[in-house]
C-alpha cells in the first residue's frame, strides 16, 4: 500500500488565452493610462468608481454617461500592513483603503502611502500616478496622504 508522501503528480496549468476588459472597464483603464480617473454613471444617478458595466445594487446595464472624478478623496476605512508580501503595490509599509473619490459615490480599493500616524478615516488623500503606465490598475500607483 502506497503512502501519501509516494504520491507526486505532475501537473502544469495553463492559461492559453487573454481576457477583453470590455468597453466599460477598458474606458476606465484607459483612463488611468491617460493620467485621469473615471467613473461611470448607473440608471439610478450614482457614480461607480472603480467603473463597471453593472450596477451592483440592482444587476441593471450602466449607462454611457462617463463623470470625471477624483484625483483626491477621502479614506473611508482602512487597515495598515507594517510588512508588504512579495507583490504588494508599495514595498514600505502603507494601508489598504477604501477611497470614495470626489465626486464618486462608491469607494475603491487600493493603497495609500503616508506616516501611519496621518491614515485615518476621514483623512483627505490624492492620486499618485506611475511614471510607465501601461493601461492596467497599477498605472495608479497608490494615494498618498495629503497634509
Amino acid at each position: 500500500m502506497a503512502r501519501d508522501a509516494d504520491f507526486v503528480a505532475r501537473f502544469h496549468l495553463a492559461y492559453t488565452y487573454k481576457r477583453s476588459t470590455g468597453p466599460v472597464i477598458g474606458r476606465f483603464l484607459t483612463s488611468l493610462r491617460e493620467g485621469r480617473l473615471e467613473g461611470v454613471r448607473t440608471a439610478s444617478g450614482e457614480v461607480l468608481v472603480p467603473a463597471r458595466a453593472y450596477d451592483p445594487r440592482d444587476g441593471r446595464a450602466t449607462t454611457d454617461a462617463w463623470v470625471d472624478v477624483g484625483p483626491e478623496g477621502t479614506i473611508t476605512t482602512w487597515t495598515w500592513i507594517d510588512a508588504p508580501a512579495a507583490g504588494a503595490p508599495l514595498d514600505a509599509p502603507f494601508a489598504w483603503a477604501l477611497v470614495r473619490l470626489d465626486g464618486a459615490d462608491t469607494p475603491m480599493l487600493h493603497a495609500v502611502r503616508g506616516p501611519r500616524a496621518a491614515i485615518a478615516t476621514g483623512a483627505r488623500v490624492r492620486a499618485v500616478f506611475a511614471d510607465h503606465r501601461e493601461g492596467g490598475i497599477r498605472d495608479l500607483s497608490c494615494f498618498e496622504v495629503i497634509p
